[in-house]
This record gives structure tokens, C-alpha cells and sequence, in this order.
């Protein structure tokens, strides 16, 4: 045999062995659907080199070994702390109606957060309403600011969040303002950024990306916190799907514009935000925040009972889609959704065709023109057996539908930063309120007609006339589904 031959044998069998070793490391790792495993060695198969290098970039759901350790030692601390005062701020009893218990009990077993009673909320009208409200707020504080957003863009309404801190700062307040080193760097990299630490304002990046190739060494790059969290004073906290940005969000401006939805909620449930906004903080600056559950509450008066969901992927796999098959499953009379990214595992697409073949009016709501083609072609290819099963289905004309919410049988809301696709459920940090209050659920499940009245319903006859490179399209990119 050749020199030239032999060569050519060794790297093929090494090749072979490489393959296979990335093969069993598939099978292996914890927590992955059998699909997932599936999709992941059909890759590997057919695209070798790229199949493999794609898996070591992103087959795997790890954010670094440092990172898990650090972040473990901080939620250990912050336990502690809550756990010596004498009112666990967590997880104290709310009157819960014992039909809607066992929602707030799969919550509390991702954070260990309980539901907890006496909050008090509104509805915000709009984004603009949104981010003049919390600007609001920021001039009106007397002892700390806390911002978290996955973007925050260098537009109209964020110079405004900008200024606002800079004028809460320039008072003596405490003010902490942390953004996703990837959704937010135009921010980050601006002046505006500058001008805030030249102010006093603490500042801190989430996952910061750093060197982009060597970035994959200590975890995933995709890997995002998509949390969108605000808290004044330990009196007030928002949750919804508001970006600190114009709704023409001019870095997507074909799609615009953006529409959110966003509630701002006094109560109790501020020091839940409170403690996940504490985690994410000092995991990222190593700055402990444990005095802050040491301020007065907000007054316990009579209000409703909520319960913050925060997960992510050093929380308990698939806890989001948990909460929402949880949801789907209680519903009785009405189920109302509505969500721009919808790639669902089949626990999910079946819990959702089985709450409208049991009778519950079953309506799920998502935008006409979607920013991702992607997952606006997997979404697409789910439509025809929901359809079938008795979902109502509506594609909303008047941008791009930004909102995340659920409503159920008019008495139960979940309102947060979610989608119901996998980035969600597996990838992201994200943080959803759930609560029972038929008044605001009432504003909300209103919200949500006010999209459907916007939007132009999808039948069965529609699909069926979609062309059979379309189907075709739409079902090869849902079948990578696992692996995106």
C-alpha cells in the first residue's frame, strides 16, 4: 500500500470513528427526545463534517460548566436569604381556588416559587404606553431601579429608558440595568451605554458573547436571556413581552410594527421578580443583592394571587412546555393563545388538538407576516391537524404580533416572555407571571379579541390549497424542527 493510500485509509477511519463517538454522545446525553436523537444522527450521517460541527456549536443545551457552578452558589445564597425572614416572600399560601391549584403547583416546583396574594395590576394600552410608564416610575424612585431586557435598541422609547436612569441615578437612587450581550449589543455598543456608567448607573451584559470563536468553548452562543423584567423599589414590577424599543423596531422595520403586550403589577409578586432579577444579576457581576428582600413590602390589601415562572436551561428541562400543556389540559370552556413563534414538541401539539376535541373552544392567535422564516414554516406546517382536531386558527394582519399570552375559561392569565417553540422551552432564560383574576383576565382575554378582530381566520379549504412545494417546504423545515 501507497504512502498516499494509507493516509487516505487512517483519516477515513478516524473520520468513522469520530462519527460514531459523536454518535453515541447523542445518545447519551440526558434529557432529549427521541426525535431530537433521531434528527441529530440523521445530520451527522448525511453531512458529516458539518453535521458534526454543527452538533459540537449547538447540539447541546449547556452554558458552561463555570457558569452552572456560579449560578448555583448564587440561588443557594439567595435561598438562604429568603429563607431567614420570617415571611417567605416566595412562596406564602394565596387563596387559589383548589380547581386551579395544580397549575400554581407545577410553577412552584421549577423556582419554588408559590403563588402569593394581595397584588393589584394593569393592563398597559400599548408599547408607547408601555415604556412612558416605566419611565414614569424611574423618575418617581426613591431607592433602586432594575431593568432587564433581551433588546433594548439605541431608538426613541430606549434614549428615553436611558435618560430616565441617568435622572434616577443623578438622585441618589440605586440603579442596576443589565441586557443581553446578543439581542442587545447595538445598545451596548453605543454611546448611550457610555452615558449611563458615566452617570452611575450599574450596568451588566447577560451572556456576554466575548471572542465569537471561542465563545463555543465555554457554551453554547445561542443560548439567550430573553427575560424582559423591570422593578421599582420593591413596589412595582412589569412581565410581558415589551422589548425596551419602538414598536417600528427599525432593525426588523418590514415587519413593523411590533405589538406587545405588557402589565404593570404592584404587590407581593414585585420581590418574586425581585429574586429572579437577583440570580441573573449576580451570576453575570458577582454583586450580592440578598439585602434587597430586606426592604418593606408592598401592602398585602386585598388582590389577586400570581405566581412568576422563570426557567431556563439550568432550570428543569422543559419546564415551560410544562406549564403550557398544564394549561391546555385544565381548560374547560375557552383557551385562548397568542404567540409569533410556535414550534411545538408533540407532547404540546397533541395537548393542544386534545383541548378542542374535548369541546373547549380553542383559539390560537399568531402574526400574518412572521420576522423568522423559519419558524414561520414550521408553524405552517402544524396548521392542518389543528385544524382537523377543532382549533380555531387566526393570522393577525396588523404587524408582527409580538404578544405572549394565554388566557383560560376567563379566569386564568399567564403573561410573560415565552414562546411556545423550543428556544423557549429549552434555550432561553425567559419569565412569565402566572395569576387568577377574572377582572384583568377579562382586559386580557379583551386584548386578545382586539388581535383576532385584526386578523383574517385560517380554514382547513386554505391549507388544503396550499401547492405541494409549499407543504413540502413547511414540513422538511419542521422536521429539523428538534435540531433548531
Amino acid at each position: 500500500m501507497s504512502l498516499g493510500a494509507f493516509v487516505g485509509v487512517t483519516v477515513y477511519i478516524l473520520h468513522i470513528l469520530v462519527q460514531i463517538a459523536i454518535i453515541v454522545r447523542v445518545l447519551l446525553r440526558p434529557y432529549r427526545e427521541p426525535a431530537s436523537r433521531i434528527a441529530w444522527i440523521v445530520v451527522i450521517i448525511t453531512i458529516p463534517l458539518l453535521g458534526i460541527l454543527a452538533y459540537l456549536l449547538f447540539g447541546e443545551t449547556s452554558i458552561g460548566r463555570h457558569r452552572i457552578e456560579k449560578l448555583r452558589d448564587v440561588l443557594q445564597r439567595l435561598s438562604r436569604v429568603n429563607d431567614s425572614d420570617g415571611d417567605d416572600i416566595l412562596s406564602s399560601s394565596a387563596a387559589v381556588p383548589q380547581r386551579y391549584a395544580h397549575l400554581f403547583q407545577v410553577g412552584k416546583t421549577i423556582n419554588g416559587f408559590g403563588p402569593v396574594g394581595g397584588n393589584r395590576a394593569t393592563l398597559m394600552a400599548d408599547s408607547n404606553t408601555s415604556i412612558d410608564a416605566i419611565v414614569t416610575d424611574i423618575d418617581a424612585a426613591t431607592e433602586h431601579v432594575h431593568l432587564l431586557f433581551y433588546i433594548w435598541l439605541p431608538d426613541n422609547n430606549g434614549c428615553k429608558v436611558v435618560e430616565a436612569l441617568k435622572r434616577a441615578a443623578s438622585r441618589g437612587v440605586s440603579c442596576r440595568a443589565m441586557a443581553d450581550g446578543l439581542g442587545s449589543r447595538t445598545m451596548i455598543d453605543s454611546p448611550h451605554w457610555r452615558s449611563m456608567r458615566e452617570a452611575g448607573v450599574h450596568l451588566g451584559k447577560a451572556l456576554p458573547i466575548g471572542n465569537p470563536l471561542l465563545r463555543p468553548l465555554h457554551g453554547r452562543i445561542d443560548l439567550r436571556n430573553h427575560r424582559k423584567i423591570v422593578i421599582i423599589d420593591n413596589q412595582i414590577t412589569y412581565c410581558g413581552s415589551q422589548n425596551c424599543a419602538d414598536p417600528e423596531f427599525r432593525i426588523k422595520a418590514k415587519y413593523a410594527p411590533w405589538v406587545d403586550i405588557l402589565i404593570r403589577f404592584e404587590g407581593p409578586i414585585v420581590s418574586q421578580n425581585q429574586y429572579l432579577f437577583a440570580s441573573d444579576w449576580e451570576a453575570e457581576t458577582g454583586e450580592h443583592l440578598g439585602d434587597l428582600f430586606n426592604l418593606s413590602l408592598p401592602s398585602t390589601a386585598a388582590g389577586f394571587p400570581a405566581q412568576v415562572i422563570g426557567t431556563g436551561p439550568t432550570a428543569r428541562n422543559s419546564a415551560m412546555s410544562e406549564v403550557f400543556e398544564t394549561l391546555m389540559f385544565a381548560a374547560r370552556r375557552e383557551l385562548v393563545i397568542t404567540t409569533p413563534y410556535y414550534v411545538p414538541n408533540e407532547s404540546m401539539q397533541m395537548a393542544l388538538c386534545a383541548c378542542a376535541r374535548r369541546g373547549v373552544e380553542t383559539t390560537i392567535v399568531f402574526p400574518a407576516r412572521n420576522d423568522s422564516w423559519i419558524v414561520a414554516a414550521a408553524s405552517q406546517s402544524y396548521y392542518a391537524d389543528l385544524l382537523a382536531a377543532g382549533v380555531h386558527i387566526y393570522e393577525y394582519e396588523g404587524g408582527l404580533l409580538h404578544s405572549k399570552s394565554l388566557t383560560l375559561d376567563g379566569e386564568v392569565t399567564l403573561i410573560g416572555s415565552a414562546n411556545m417553540d423550543r428556544r423557549s422551552f429549552e434555550l432561553n432564560y425567559e419569565n412569565n407571571i402566572l395569576f387568577y383574576d377574572q377582572a384583568l383576565t377579562v382586559d386580557m382575554r379583551q386584548r386578545q379579541q382586539n388581535y383576532i378582530n385584526s386578523s383574517h381566520p385560517v380554514t382547513a379549504e386554505m391549507v388544503d390549497g396550499w401547492v405541494w412545494y409549499h407543504r413540502l417546504w413547511n414540513n422538511t423545515i419542521a422536521m429539523f424542527g428538534p435540531v433548531l
